[in-house]
């Protein structure tokens, strides 16, 4: 009776431990929530200087940290950059990416926003940062903070604020899923590298891998519900997208080693609302404007002039 007992404790605690294990692979928070040094080897390390100098300027800008409290009870964090010299005109609202920061994914778009005099207000995603949270969720819950984040803007600023949405990687992913429910004043969006479904990235990398996906994906599913509190098919760039009315610039490299260019093309096929997609040929995950700065900045600028975001 003894060894029985002994032996179904330890086939329970298998589930669990393979539970545990890809909650922490997963969807744990970075373990260094304030580490904004850019990824090594391969593209990354032969754009260091252009990756350093994007770096420098971003951690010299002066900003102001701001917080707000998201409508499921975190303390949410984020830096405001008055690159118009006095609240004018309008902001971006920039997302960075999975285990990443806005200093290291968003010094292309602060070097473009500066240069514009266009505001730029950059989150610590939650689990992030400053931000609280226990679980990234791959856009599922972050796509509610993006709103949270627009109400905060209208708080601040006044109704008529004009805003835009950017976002890269999971940032890209956390706007392209929030694009069905934005208010009038969301003028436009710009997702650079951004994938389709939280399962379908998770898929995507654990092939990569070499993960036996098929067999682990329902614990991976089991683990984000249980100990994340989320359910991973509870979001949708395409289903958004095809809601969308808001006008959407997607940009993708060509060589993205992480999230595939086809998912780009993907969203952009379902966007229902008015619509550009760049690719950048040789460009890996995130690299779209340190490998083709002109075309990433033509294309931003002149989808900005589109929508009325540029700066009064």
């Amino acid at each position: 009776m003894k060894k029985r007992t002994v032996l179904a404790a330890a086939l329970a605690a298998v589930p669990a431990a393979a539970l545990t294990g890809f909650y922490l692979r997963c969807f744990a928070p970075p373990a260094r929530r304030h580490d904004d040094s850019a990824p090594h080897g391969g593209q990354y390390e032969a754009k260091r200087r252009e990756l350093d100098e994007l770096h420098a300027a971003a951690l010299a800008d002066r900003y102001e940290r701001v917080y707000m409290r998201s409508r499921d009870g975190l303390r949410l964090s984020g830096r405001y950059f008055p690159f118009s010299g006095g609240d004018r005109g309008p902001i971006v609202l920039f997302f960075h990416g999975y285990r990443s920061n806005a200093l290291r994914d968003g010094g292309g778009l602060l070097k473009l926003m500066r240069g514009m005099g266009v505001d730029v207000l950059a989150p610590d995603q939650r689990a992030h940062g400053e931000s609280e949270g226990r679980a990234i969720t791959f856009g599922v819950k972050e796509r509610c903070d993006c709103l949270d984040w627009i109400q905060y803007i209208l708080d601040r600023w006044g109704e008529d604020k004009r805003i835009v949405l950017a976002g890269v990687s999971m940032g890209a992913a956390t706007v392209l899923m929030a694009s069905d429910r934005l208010p009038g004043n969301v003028l436009g969006i710009v997702a650079d590298c951004g994938y389709t479904t939280p399962e379908a990235i998770l898929r995507h990398v654990g092939k990569m891998q070499g993960l036996p996906v098929d067999a682990a994906m329902p614990l991976v599913r089991a683990s984000a519900r249980l100990l994340g509190g989320f359910d991973l098919r509870g979001a949708s760039a395409p289903e958004a997208l095809g809601r969308c009315r808001t006008p959407v610039l997607l940009i993708h490299g060509e060589a993205d080693g992480f999230v595939p260019c086809e998912m780009s093309r993907e969203n952009y096929a379902a966007c229902a609302a008015p619509k550009r997609l760049l690719t950048i040929p040789g460009a890996d995950h995130a690299m779209s404007f340190v490998i083709d700065e002109p075309a990433y900045t033509a294309a931003v600028r002149e989808f900005l002039a589109e929508c009325g975001a540029t700066a009064d």
